[in-house]
C-alpha cells in the first residue's frame, strides 16, 4: 500500500508542477485525480481500482469545468498600441550597427532600441520601416531595403 501511496503522491506532485509552470489549467485535474487515488489507496483498494478512479476523476473534472473556462477565456484580443506601428516609418537617432550593438530610433515622439532586420548598418537620421515588435525592441529595415525588395 505504501509503494501506492508514494506512487500517486510523485504524480500529484509532478502534475501540481506541471500546472505551477503553465498556468494553463491542464493538468490540475490530473493532480486531483491523483489525490483521488490516494484516498482509495488508503481505503485499501487495488492498484487497477485506484488507477480507473484517477482516470475517472480526471475525465470528469475536464469535462465538467471546461465549459465554466470557455466563459473565463478572453474572446476579443485588443491590439496593443505598440503593435499599430508595424508597417510605420521610423527616424533612426542612433545609428543601427549589429557589430556594434548599437541603434536607436524614434516613433511618434517615443524611442525605441532597434535592430536591422537584415543585419546592415543603418545611419544615423536615416527613415526606416518596422517590420516587427520583439519586446522592447523594433526590427527594422531601411526605406531603400524596402524599395530593393518590392
Amino acid at each position: 500500500m505504501v509503494k501506492y501511496l508514494i506512487f500517486w503522491g510523485i504524480i500529484f506532485i509532478l502534475a501540481a508542477i506541471a500546472e505551477c509552470t503553465t498556468m494553463q489549467l491542464i493538468t490540475i485535474w490530473f493532480a486531483v485525480g491523483a489525490l483521488a487515488a490516494v484516498i482509495a489507496a488508503l481505503c485499501g483498494l487495488g492498484f487497477t481500482a485506484q488507477f480507473a478512479i484517477f482516470v475517472l476523476a480526471s475525465f470528469l473534472l475536464l469535462l465538467l469545468t471546461r465549459p465554466l473556462l470557455r466563459g473565463l477565456k478572453v474572446k476579443n484580443v485588443a491590439v496593443m498600441n505598440a503593435q499599430r506601428d508595424i508597417g510605420a516609418s521610423a527616424q533612426v537617432i542612433e545609428e543601427i550597427n549589429p557589430a556594434l550593438g548599437t541603434g536607436r530610433v524614434r516613433v511618434n515622439g517615443v524611442d525605441w532600441i532597434a535592430v536591422s532586420e537584415m543585419g546592415d548598418v543603418i545611419p544615423k537620421d536615416s527613415v526606416v520601416i518596422i517590420s516587427q515588435i520583439d519586446g522592447a525592441k523594433l526590427v527594422v529595415h531601411s526605406k531603400q531595403t524596402a524599395a530593393k525588395v518590392s
